[in-house]
């Protein structure tokens, strides 16, 4: 395959597993995956859930990387270039298209809630929890939504933010903000855990999150942690992809992957420990869903020593998560533009920046001023886009990349990128043909009803 000259790589390849596992570890982690634990009872959707990424986020995760290297181009050209190599037709450059549109849909409200979080960060240094009860925590965050200049604001603030890092390039700006902002990142966890454990009762959410209870492991619980599973790795967009075709030759992407995957699997776990200790501690329901982080945690921050300090680093610390995440949601669609236009990755960013700014305007407003205005399935302008892109784009996207790498690519041309061995390129194989696919399928016959 011919190379694209020119091209920058990752210095080494801890920064690449940095900036990969910041792709990750985003607000999925540390605000849906604890309040779907708690709405799912706890230790059986923990247990399905770890299995689900052994199984299919790993060999997922490994196929997307591996798909990127070997094309060394942005997921639209390198889909093409792919499907070229293997005397397959063009049409697989859909697959790459799909996962660009995703990830600038998904900015496009992911930015919205993230300006929650800058907002809360505010909340919580500013003392505002301090004696909060449940009835104030609920008006406090309806009040909130009920500002759309503000909300505004905050939104702008993170397109910026997030702009401003990709705007620099992989180096200077993609590497360099994840070597500080994930090392920050695990330190301010830490400090969290051992503020949870020293205030909170640490044994209960142990004994939630892992004393298996096979009872309440139901078709709906298994489905649901297959799907999150698949999420919680930035799967099916392109993100992981554009990330590998940055990845040098030399690098075992078996190791790498395995090292995100336990990064991204960590930070959901302890963070779930630390919210259920302080949830418990005060009496708090853990199945509170996702209001969890906006009207539950405030409540137990607001009624504990230092809280106001350990709420505003709680905060930061889901805002560097969502920081992270939405780097990795633009730079396919940045690749794509520097690669294939004369156009500077400073303009192309701010191109984006204003088209991902415009839709997150739409989004504001459907909390508010256009609650009322109905798109696709009958759902505001917030929860169509997120339905689409998380619940079709992205595992769609997902399956196509599977059944490229497992019934289309040549074997001899799968096996120089991944470089594993016998036993274990066999197992990775059976699963990227069959067990994945499958789970795939499964997840989409679950959220359409087909299946319960």
């Amino acid at each position: 395959m011919t190379q694209v000259t020119h091209r920058s790589h990752w210095t080494n390849r801890w920064t690449f597993i940095l900036a990969t596992a910041g792709s990750a570890i985003g607000l999925g982690n540390i605000w849906k995956f604890p309040y779907m634990t708690g709405v799912n009872g706890g230790s059986a959707f923990v247990l399905v859930f770890l299995a689900c990424i052994a199984l299919v986020g790993i060999p997922l995760m490994m196929c997307e990387i591996m798909l990127g290297r070997r094309a060394q181009r942005n997921p639209v050209d390198g889909m093409l270039a792919l499907a070229a190599e293997a005397n397959a037709a063009g049409i697989w450059k859909w697959v790459g298209i799909m996962g660009l549109i995703a990830g600038l849909l998904i900015l496009g409200f992911y930015s919205v809630i993230a300006g929650w979080i800058l907002d809360y960060v505010v909340r919580a240094a500013s003392g505002m929890f301090k004696g909060m009860d449940g009835k104030l925590a609920q008006e406090h965050f309806a009040a909130f939504l009920a500002t759309p200049l503000e909300l505004i604001l905050w939104h702008t603030l993170f397109i910026a933010m997030t702009m401003g890092v990709v705007a620099r390039g992989v180096n200077a700006g993609l590497e360099q903000a994840n070597k500080i902002l994930m090392p920050a990142l695990f330190a301010i966890l830490l400090v969290l855990l051992g503020y949870s454990m020293a205030v909170g009762n640490f044994a209960d959410s142990a004994r939630f999150m892992f004393t298996p209870d096979f009872s309440k492991v139901t078709p709906g619980a298994v489905l649901s942690a297959l799907g999150h599973a698949f999420f919680s790795l930035s799967l099916g967009m392109g993100a992981v992809m554009v990330y590998g075709s940055y990845l040098q030759p030399h690098i075992s992407i078996a190791r790498t992957t395995m090292y995100v995957a336990i990064a991204d699997t960590a930070v959901g776990l302890l963070v779930g420990l630390a919210i259920f200790s302080l949830v418990f501690a005060n009496g708090l329901e853990p199945a509170a869903g996702p209001g969890l982080i906006f009207q539950t945690l405030p409540i137990a921050f607001g009624s504990m020593p230092a809280g106001s300090l350990m709420g505003t680093l709680f905060f930061v610390l889901v805002a560097f998560a969502a920081w992270t995440s939405a780097i990795s949601l633009v730079e396919p669609a940045i690749a794509w533009i520097t690669e294939n236009t004369p156009i500077t990755r400073k303009r192309a960013a701010l191109m984006i920046a204003m088209v991902d700014w415009l839709l997150g305007i739409a989004v504001v407003l459907s909390f508010n001023e256009w609650k009322d205005v109905k798109l696709l399935f009958g759902l505001n302008i917030f929860d169509t886009l997120d339905k689409l892109t998380t619940n079709i784009m992205l595992p769609l996207g997902g399956l196509l990349m599977a059944i490229f790498a497992g019934w289309v690519m040549q074997t001899r041309h799968v096996r120089e990128e991944l470089g594993i061995a016998v036993r274990a390129y066999a197992l990775w194989r059976f699963t990227i043909r069959f067990i994945s696919p499958l789970a795939i399928v499964a997840i989409f016959l679950y959220l359409f009803g087909l299946i319960k």
